[in-house]
């Protein structure tokens, strides 16, 4: 069956299904759903005392049945994530959202594409970097069950009678307490993944010299929306610690970024590829930060895309290479101009005789 047809019967079995069981769910079609990296067409379900609701994706759940689930299985996943996301709704004291006082000790950070949200940053504040943009949540509840948040909007800012400028001074001394940056050795990383212990990593002989690593993770402890840590203040001066100097930035996507040490064996094009290789692979379209490469210059402090900094490089090179040459330049013409003079031991020579003649 097409999508329409698959919405429309999805949307009846549902509601057959909670019927069976005894609950009055309302249904709504909610239509397109914006959010940042990408929305989806959307249908709201509803218990009967509830004003919240939860939002299945439709969208995701017809690929899925493109790609070979049975219907009746997708019917059945729909409704137990129904069932648990109402188990699991955070408890949200309606009146606190309008009291910024309250909200701002909940305010975390993300950065996500200018270019991919251009259409929401249109009403959402937002602070740019390079490509990037830095937007703003209210962190409501978060655990091992889920995270709810709450985007922050112009309209928002507006009720609570603050400005973007306010916004991102809370967030920028709120966001590291809420959600700690973490900067660590990819080998550190791939043990913990493998729940291994430094020790066995050694033992298999794949442990790695603190000294020696080539790339680092830079995220959160929940890995959600980690890329973030980019905002922070001491971010790039932690990561350039770690770094051993200049490094290169690598968004591996919204949720964590690679920090490469600038060690000259790779080049920007290098690293370019790689990330275009990655995110055409192997992130998922919502989760994609950008296909660009940034660089941090330790010395002079100057976050830049990649491609900036090598402009930036050449044309140091080339003033350098100006400035040779003006040397050069100016030493060839002091020659020439001493080469014209006469002589010194000729100009006293002439003198002499001179002397000697008149004494005669």
């Amino acid at each position: 069956m097409d999508y329409e047809k698959f919405k429309a019967s999805f949307i009846e079995s549902v509601e057959d299904y909670f019927y069976g069981k005894g609950k009055e769910m309302t249904f709504r079609d909610q239509g397109q759903v914006n959010k940042l990296n990408g929305g989806y067409d959307g249908v709201v379900v509803t218990p009967g005392d509830s004003a919240i609701g939860v939002t299945l994706n439709v969208e995701a759940l017809f690929k899925a049945y493109e790609n070979g689930t049975p219907f009746d299985e997708i019917v059945e996943k729909a409704a137990d994530m129904v069932e648990k996301g109402f188990e699991n709704k955070p408890q949200i004291d309606v009146t606190a959202l309008t009291d910024y006082e309250q909200m701002k000790e909940k305010l975390v950070m993300e950065v996500v594409s200018t270019e991919s949200n251009k259409e929401m940053l249109a009403n959402i504040p937002h602070k740019e970097m390079e490509d990037m943009s830095i937007v703003y949540r209210f962190e409501m509840e978060s655990d091992e069950n889920g995270r709810a948040t709450i985007l922050a909007t112009n309209q928002m800012l507006e009720t609570m009678g603050i400005t973007a400028e306010q916004l991102h001074a809370d967030a920028v001394e709120n966001a590291p307490r809420i959600k700690p940056m973490e900067i660590k050795g990819m080998s550190e990383v791939l043990s913990e993944m493998m729940g291994m212990s430094p020790e066995e990593m050694a033992m298999m002989g794949m442990a790695q010299d603190p000294a020696d690593e080539k790339i680092f993770v830079a995220t959160v402890p929940d890995k959600v929306h980690g890329a973030g840590v980019l905002a922070y203040q001491d971010f790039m001066d932690k990561a350039a610690e770690r770094a051993g100097g200049d490094f290169y930035i690598l968004p591996s996507s919204i949720h964590e970024l690679l920090i490469v040490p600038d060690t000259g064996e790779m080049s920007l094009k290098d690293l370019e590829n790689m990330v275009h290789d990655v995110n055409a692979t192997q992130v998922a379209p919502e989760d994609k930060l950008t296909d660009s490469v940034y660089h941090y210059d330790a010395k002079n402090k100057i976050f830049e895309l990649g491609e900036k900094f090598v402009a930036r490089q050449a044309e140091r090179e080339s003033e350098k290479a100006e400035d040779r040459d003006s040397v050069l330049g100016d030493l060839k013409a002091k020659k020439e101009e001493v080469a014209k003079q006469p002589k010194k031991d000729a100009v006293d020579k002439a003198a002499n005789r001179n002397k000697g003649g008149e004494a005669i």
